[in-house]
């Protein structure tokens, strides 16, 4: 078998390190009994509502069972805290139908430092950007 590197045609002097300013939140909702259809029904009203932001690199939804997890990063702190703001009401009927299991919060340390205090009720748990490809 060939190394990796070689399978993926990376070649040892190209760049491969970058700096981001992206944040990306991972929150894992668990649908309470018999609930699902109804917190299914509310995915499409989150993508059209957030279709429209400026900041947001991606964002949808995948499932595991009874829990479903959505996937999105925004630019920076600033596109975060402004989906939040544009969905609240959405999140705010969401959290009827369900709990949040975990929440993470991925970013480089500035950013980071943006969204303590605003999320701070969540509880997160912050890891913070060390290194990788943009």
């Amino acid at each position: 078998m060939p190394p990796v590197s070689s399978a993926l045609n990376l070649s040892p002097g190209r760049p491969m390190r970058t700096r981001s300013d992206s944040v990306s939140i991972h929150p894992y909702f668990r649908i309470h009994p018999g609930r699902l259809e109804a917190f299914r029904a509310l995915l499409p009203r989150f993508v059209a509502a957030t279709t429209a932001e400026p900041k947001c690199l991606y964002y949808g939804f995948t499932f595991n069972g009874e829990i479903l997890h959505c996937r999105e990063a925004y630019a920076d702190a600033d596109g975060l805290l402004a989906h939040i703001r544009n969905v609240e009401t959405l999140l705010g009927q969401a959290l009827q139908l369900a709990d949040v299991d975990r929440l993470e919060v991925h970013g480089p340390a500035a950013e980071l430092e943006k969204l303590k205090g605003p999320l701070a009720p969540f509880n997160p748990t912050w890891f913070v950007y060390e290194t990788g490809l943009t």
